[in-house]
């Protein structure tokens, strides 16, 4: 299958305010470890950045910015979004289709929101979604850790059936574009 990695909301804003996402800078380690065995292997790079109308993630802002531990290359895209969901007024959809993709890999931030939408969006588009297991986080809230919240993800996510394409999730170490 033709792949695309997918890298959600990884952004300054979100990233390098205390407190930190859970396990944040070895979730940054580990996208950077996969968008390089994606680009090694020719498999296009997408890093989606979310916007609000306020200061937040105000466009163009500081805090919008990808996280500056991200290793970017000139050739990956980027693409900016206004909703949990990546594929929702965006030309992500358009994008995977001149590629040829007929697969996603999801990683990023925040797994109940933008995460989870995203690869639900995605299943029900009719693209089979590998979501990296241990690449993916959020902050911890008052019902749950951030590490619960990815832990329930994983699991729920790849329980999902009735979409056709399946959810997988599959930690970084196991996770290898182009075989």
């Amino acid at each position: 299958m033709k792949s695309a990695l997918l890298v959600i909301d990884v952004q300054q804003g979100l990233f390098d305010e205390t407190p930190h996402p859970f396990e944040a800078d070895t979730v940054v380690e580990r996208i950077n470890t996969l968008a390089a065995r994606a680009r090694q292997a020719g498999v296009p790079v997408v890093f989606i950045q979310h916007e609000t109308a306020d200061d937040e993630l105000a466009h163009g802002s500081q805090n919008w910015q990808l996280q500056s531990g991200l290793q970017v290359e000139p050739n990956d895209v980027k693409l900016r979004k206004t909703t949990p969901d990546s594929f929702l007024r965006t030309n992500l959809e358009e994008l995977l289709d001149s590629w040829n993709v007929d697969q996603v890999v999801i990683c990023g931030y925040a797994t109940e929101y933008c995460v989870d939408t995203t690869t639900r969006r995605a299943a029900a588009l009719g693209y089979p979604v590998i979501l990296a297991a241990d690449a993916h986080t959020t902050h911890d809230k008052q019902h749950a850790s951030g590490q619960q919240i990815r832990t329930h993800h994983n699991v729920t996510l790849s329980g999902i059936d009735s979409f056709g394409p399946r959810i997988k999730a599959v930690p970084t170490a196991e996770l290898h574009f182009g075989e």
